[in-house]
Formats: C-alpha cells, sequence, structure tokens
C-alpha cells in the first residue's frame, strides 16, 4: 500500500466517518447527548426538562391567546357604533336646552332649591 497516495486519505476520511457513526449510535441506543455539526451536545427531546418546557411554552400560548381574544374585544368596544353614541349622548347633555321647541322638561339636577 502506498502511504502518500489519495487512497489512503480516502481510507481515513471512511474509517472516522464510519467511527463517528457507530459512536453516535451506541450513544442514542443508550440515551447520551448526541454530537451535532459543531461538536456540541444535543440532547435528547424526550427528557423531563424538555417536556416540562413543553408544557409551559403550551401554557404561554393559551395566555397569549386569551389576551389576544380580550384585545379583539377591546378594540371591537372602542371602533363599535356605540362608543360614538355615547360620545354623541354626553355632547347632548352639554348643549344648552330650549324650553320653547316642546321637546320635553328640563331637569335642573345640578342645583339645589333655596327653602
Amino acid at each position: 500500500m502506498d502511504w502518500g497516495g489519495p487512497m489512503f486519505v480516502v481510507l481515513l476520511v471512511v474509517i472516522s466517518t464510519l467511527g463517528w457513526l457507530i459512536n453516535n449510535w451506541i450513544r442514542a441506543r443508550h440515551g447520551y447527548p448526541l454530537e451535532d455539526e459543531l461538536f456540541g451536545k444535543s440532547e435528547r427531546a424526550d427528557t423531563e426538562e424538555a417536556k416540562k418546557l413543553r408544557e409551559q411554552n403550551q401554557q404561554l400560548r393559551d395566555v397569549v391567546e386569551r389576551m389576544e381574544d380580550r384585545m379583539i374585544v377591546l378594540e371591537r368596544i372602542v371602533t363599535d357604533k356605540g362608543y360614538t353614541v355615547a360620545e354623541e349622548i354626553e355632547a347632548l347633555r352639554d348643549r344648552p336646552h330650549s324650553h320653547d321647541n316642546g321637546t320635553g322638561v328640563q331637569l335642573d339636577l345640578g342645583k339645589k332649591e333655596k327653602v
């Protein structure tokens, strides 16, 4: 065998790759963290911590969904026609009343009568 030829380099690459694959297969089978592409560790997805994080994530999604529903209701209240009707009623209260047009009786709720 020629130790300086390209077949030696190819053989080293193949042996290294097979070793890495076998190493990860053994680690996965026994529940150890796996090595990822950048020599970091990838934890198993079915650990207790991952389950707790998924539950907490779902709870937070539910809270956000409820808040979005409440925001939609509040936006509807503010932009609803009823809100402008309430403003128009308040504007009518501030308008001076005319007694001679026969539309009704003016109530003086803010004034106290002197005895």
